[in-house]
């Protein structure tokens, strides 16, 4: 798969609204993360591994970003501090491209995936609080959807569905895994339909 394959299966940039950093009429909090996707001898996916000791997703398989602050313009500007604070990629080696569907997690975000380049010469510089690793899993396997296993929990009262990817031990659940469904799912009809 090349670049130009890539960013043929997303939302251009300019489709993304500004955000109101007010309080939204649905309840929602804003929220974005970013897709980062580095060349080496093939694509790979940039993420990582929350720490043990936070209060929320402790110990899980995350992309970087977050909740919106009132200093962001727009679901790309919270994406790049966001990377930038967690894992010190500075946003001058990210080529932001596109976006996938915003995902609306359990816990009340909607969230903005904004897919980027990174340049294969960044260096990272990870915030130890909340970060305890980095890895990079191949878009290829994240592009097999029957890597995928269908997985159902009872949460608050109802019984929820997920998705599920394992790769080399890492457990890639909930709103990450949906995300890159749903990414994995947008590159696949775009090479089908060519």
């Amino acid at each position: 798969m090349d670049r130009k394959q890539i960013i043929q299966s997303l939302e251009p940039l300019h489709t993304i609204e500004d955000w109101s950093h007010q309080k939204r009429d649905d309840g929602l909090s804003n929220a974005a993360v970013l897709i980062p996707l580095v060349e080496r001898e093939c694509w790979h996916i940039l993420l990582t591994r929350r720490t043990d000791h936070l209060h929320h997703h402790a110990s899980q398989v995350s992309f970087p970003g977050g909740r919106a602050d009132a200093v962001d313009i727009s679901p790309l500007d919270t994406a790049l501090r966001e990377t930038f604070e967690e894992v010190g990629i500075e946003k001058g080696l990210i080529e932001l491209v596109g976006t996938i569907e915003p995902y609306l997690t359990v816990t009340d975000f909607s969230v903005v995936p904004v897919v980027g380049f990174l340049d294969p010469s960044f260096e990272l510089n990870i915030d130890e609080f909340e970060v305890a690793q980095v890895f990079e899993a191949p878009l290829s396997i994240v592009m097999d959807q029957s890597c995928y296993k269908r997985k159902e929990i009872f949460w608050k009262g109802e019984n929820r569905f997920y998705w599920e990817l394992m790769y080399e031990g890492f457990q890639i659940w909930g709103a990450t895994a949906a995300m890159l469904y749903a990414f994995a799912e947008r590159l696949n009809e775009t090479i089908a339909t060519q």
